[in-house]
């Protein structure tokens, strides 16, 4: 079975070509694929983090700031 992804290839190859990658190897989307799943994964574990010591269950914009900022 597949792994379920979560970030569709085709928006990931639009933005690749509004900077001018035209040609990207399938397996090179892939990869940036991964990479931006585990980073959202990690990023909202974070995030989760921090909404749970303020004890709220909701993740807010502010929530993800911080872990965007480094704190």
């Amino acid at each position: 079975m597949a792994k379920r992804r979560y970030f569709a290839w085709s928006p990931l190859r639009a933005i690749m070509a509004t900077v001018g990658a035209k040609i990207v190897a399938r397996e090179a989307v892939g990869f940036l694929i991964e990479h931006l799943e585990a980073k959202a994964l990690d990023m909202t574990v974070r995030a989760l983090t921090f909404a749970r010591h303020a004890k709220r269950k909701k993740i807010t914009k502010d929530d993800i700031s911080l872990v965007i900022k480094g704190i």
